[in-house]
């Protein structure tokens, strides 16, 4: 009985899960105590971060160089861009479907005159910023290469490990010890991760104070239809969309949703799919997706399959509209899709970047009061929540379709480590 208490109280999920409580409750009686309890949660989150352009270079060139042709690089890049592109496009017009049915900004009657915009001032800056499109190419060529990895700056870093397979690819058999010793680099990595991730309850509960400390239950009640029309839209999508491509796949949603619990939590609490990204690739390889495809379908979808992210632009564009009284046409709001067809994808590594995706797509459009965010900023966290959380669900099944697709997916291996992690205990690679 002893025994099995221990393991009860050892799996990673129970041990989060109980922070996110504690720190819910610290930031909700002394709220003040738990809005300090921030740098916990960053600090956390810097640990991994520091870790992610090396593994995201190390996963990418071995899966690559492993490949031995560049023709499949090609195929599986291709597979990958369809998918992202049909996924979120998608996400993108559930968003504004449900906005229009929920309406949770109609009646508040704000007027864009009283509002004060000093506070978004920073994310207007950061929107301007990001430029075009041609910017936003020219960007993901890093200054030096050595600059991609010390920004931690994720499309640069896949480029340069794009190149890097491909040239070790062509190498052929001269290059295999070089490929021997990244893949060693790569599993001394995964070891620190491992390391990291036992502060996870720890960085998920002050996250959670934090939260609750600052902004406060009063708050969630205010804004508290916009926040409910967002986790229900994002519900409908992971169960109806992402749960028809999970049981095609061949892992139904809820083997999905058990077998990733950790890592769903624990983006839950922080916010951020970045603490768990390297996790998240060594449990998909562990289910049966081939190396190489995880190397580089799951760093891309970060950047480009953001399917909670979608979801919440569309929602918050056309509720500050609704907010303020600013009446949008049906073509105004293909605009707004439009538009968000483009600026959704690259945003990835950013401070705030759903806000700055916004702020972006908002200068835009005229008709909608860029002044409107400031409604944003006290729930911004609370939606944060939601829009994490889908954005690992949608790429981890993403990934999984894409090997399936690719015929690099093992229905019978992934059934066998479904069952052998029943007790929640992730083993060894």
């Amino acid at each position: 009985m002893s025994n099995t208490t221990s393991r009860w109280y050892s799996q990673l999920y129970v041990q989060v899960l109980i922070g996110i409580v504690i720190g819910g409750s610290i930031g909700y009686l002394v709220p003040e105590f738990g809005a300090k309890l921030q740098p916990l949660a960053d600090g956390f989150i810097k640990l991994i971060k520091m870790l992610l352009a090396p593994i995201i270079f190390g996963t990418v060139v071995v899966g690559i160089a492993k490949m031995g042709s560049v023709k499949d690089i090609g195929r599986i890049g291709g597979k990958a861009i369809l998918y992202f592109e049909i996924v979120s496009t998608l996400a993108l017009i559930i968003g504004l479907v449900v906005v229009n049915i929920m309406k949770p900004g109609v009646g508040m009657n704000v007027d864009v005159s009283t509002i004060d915009g000093a506070a978004i001032k920073g994310y207007a800056q950061a929107a301007q910023a990001q430029g075009g499109i041609v910017e936003f190419v020219m960007n993901i060529i890093p200054t030096t290469i050595v600059d991609a990895f010390a920004k931690g700056a994720m499309l640069q870093v896949i480029m340069v490990s794009l190149l890097m397979g491909v040239a070790l690819v062509q190498l052929g058999e001269p290059a295999k010890p070089l490929v021997n010793l990244i893949d060693m680099l790569l599993q001394c990595l995964f070891k620190i991760v491992a390391m990291v991730m036992r502060l996870a309850p720890l960085g998920a509960g002050a996250g959670m104070a934090f939260t609750i400390g600052k902004y406060g239950i009063g708050t969630l009640v205010s804004l508290g239809h916009l926040i409910l029309a967002l986790y229900v839209t994002t519900f409908l999508f992971i169960a109806v969309v992402l749960g028809a491509i999970a049981r095609w796949s061949g892992v139904p949603l809820m083997q999905f949703l058990r077998y990733f619990k950790d890592e769903i939590l624990v983006t839950l609490g922080t916010c951020s799919t970045e603490t768990v990204l390297p996790r998240m690739m060594v449990k998909l390889e562990k289910l049966g997706c081939k190396k190489s495809v995880v190397g580089m379908v799951l760093p891309t979808g970060y950047t480009f399959n953001s399917d909670g992210t979608c979801i919440y632009l569309t929602m918050a564009a056309i509720f500050v509209a609704q907010a303020t009284n600013t009446p949008l046409t049906l073509m105004d709001q293909l605009v707004v899709l439009g538009v968000l067809l483009l600026t959704s994808k690259g945003s990835a590594g950013v401070a705030g970047a759903g806000f700055v995706t916004l702020a972006a797509t908002l200068s835009v459009i005229p008709d909608i009061p860029l002044v409107g965010l400031v409604l944003l900023l006290g729930v911004d966290r609370f939606l944060n929540e939601a829009r994490a959380v889908t954005n690992l669900i949608g790429n981890g099944i993403g990934t999984i379709a894409i090997a399936k697709w690719d015929g690099s997916f093992d229905e019978a291996v992934a059934q066998r480590e479904i069952l052998a992690s029943r007790g929640g205990v992730l083993t060894g690679r």
